[in-house]
C-alpha cells in the first residue's frame, strides 16, 4: 500500500473519515506529489516551491491543500516513514471563514407563526414542513442528517434523537417538548410506504432529499414574507446554535449538540460580539462580585 493509500486507511479507521472526505484527501495529496514529486522523499525547498503553483488559488483552497499535506508529514513522522517534518515550508496564506447568514429572533418567529398556521388544518405536507423546522432550528441537525432520519430513531419514551453524523459518528440530541408534539402529529399523518430501513421523512421510495428540503423551507419564506436567498437547512442550525449561546449555553455544551469533532469548528460556527463576551466576564467571572483592589 502506499503512503497516501496508508494516511487514508488511518483516517477512515482511527478518525472515521467519510467517504467524501477521504477523496478530498486524495485528490490534495496526489494534486501535490504530482507538482513536486514523491511526498514521502519531498524536502522543504520542493513544499515551499508549492506557494508559486499555488498563486491562482483561494486563499481558502490553498489552506485546505497545506493542512491535508501537515497531516501526512505528521503520518509519516509517527509511522516512522520519515524523520524530519518538511511542512513547516508551506504556504499559510490568511483566511478567514465567512460566517452564515444570520437569521434574527424576529424571523425566526414569522417562518413559525407561517408554518403553524398552515398546519393548523392537519395537512399532512404542513405537519411535516413543521416537524422539519422544529428539528432544524430546535435541535440543530445538519440537511443530511434530518432527511435521513429512520423511524426508529425516534424513542418511545424519551425525548432525545438518535443521529448519525459526520463519518458515521452517532449522537443524541434533545427534542423539545415543541418538537415532540409536532412529530406525535405527523407520526399520526405519516404515510407508510413499505420502505425498508423505515425513514421518518419517506418519499419516492427512499427518504425526503436535501434538494427538496431547501424548496420547502425556501417556498415556506417567501410565504412568510422572508427573503427565500436568507434561508436554508444551515441557517437554521446556525440560527440554532447562536440562539442557544446567546441564552448563556456552555460552548462545550453546544459543541456536542452540533456534533463537532473540534470545538474550534463551534467557536467559528457561533459568532458572538465582543461586547457580550465581556459583559459575560464581567457578570459571571467569580470575582466579578468583588470590589477593585487599591
Amino acid at each position: 500500500m502506499s503512503a497516501i493509500g496508508a494516511f487514508l486507511a488511518m483516517l477512515a479507521a482511527e478518525r472515521g473519515a467519510a467517504a467524501n472526505t477521504l477523496a478530498a484527501y486524495r485528490r490534495d495529496l496526489e494534486g501535490a506529489e504530482e507538482l513536486v514529486g514523491d511526498l514521502v522523499s519531498a524536502d522543504r525547498a520542493a513544499l515551499a516551491s508549492l506557494a508559486g503553483k499555488w498563486a491562482m488559488l483561494a486563499p481558502s483552497s490553498v489552506a485546505r491543500k497545506a493542512s491535508a499535506l501537515r497531516q501526512f508529514y505528521g503520518f509519516l513522522l509517527d509511522e516512522g516513514l520519515r524523520e524530519d517534518d518538511p511542512s513547516p515550508a508551506l504556504p499559510r496564506p490568511a483566511t478567514r471563514r465567512p460566517l452564515p447568514k444570520v437569521l434574527g429572533h424576529e424571523d425566526v418567529a414569522r417562518l413559525f407563526a407561517q408554518a403553524e398556521d398552515e398546519a393548523a388544518g392537519e395537512s399532512p405536507d404542513a405537519v411535516r414542513l413543521l416537524v422539519l423546522l422544529e428539528l432544524l432550528y430546535g435541535s440543530g441537525l445538519r440537511a443530511t442528517e434530518l432527511v435521513s432520519l429512520p423511524l426508529n430513531a425516534v424513542p418511545r419514551d424519551a425525548p432525545f434523537l438518535t443521529v448519525t453524523g459526520k463519518g458515521s459518528a452517532q449522537r443524541m440530541v434533545p427534542v423539545s417538548r415543541r418538537a415532540q408534539a409536532a412529530l406525535s402529529r405527523w407520526l399520526a399523518l405519516r404515510p407508510d410506504p413499505g420502505t425498508t430501513p423505515a425513514w421518518l421523512f419517506p418519499s419516492a421510495g427512499k427518504h425526503l432529499s436535501r434538494v427538496r428540503l431547501f424548496q420547502l423551507l425556501k417556498a415556506l419564506a417567501a410565504r412568510a414574507g422572508l427573503d427565500p436567498a436568507r434561508l436554508s437547512p444551515h441557517v437554521l442550525r446556525h440560527a440554532f446554535a447562536t440562539h442557544l449561546l446567546e441564552g448563556g449555553a456552555d460552548l462545550r455544551v453546544l459543541q456536542t449538540l452540533l456534533g463537532h469533532a473540534d470545538i474550534a469548528t463551534t467557536q467559528i460556527y457561533t459568532h458572538v460580539d465582543a461586547a457580550r463576551l465581556v459583559a459575560l466576564v464581567n457578570e459571571r467571572h467569580p470575582l466579578a462580585g468583588r470590589a477593585p483592589s487599591g
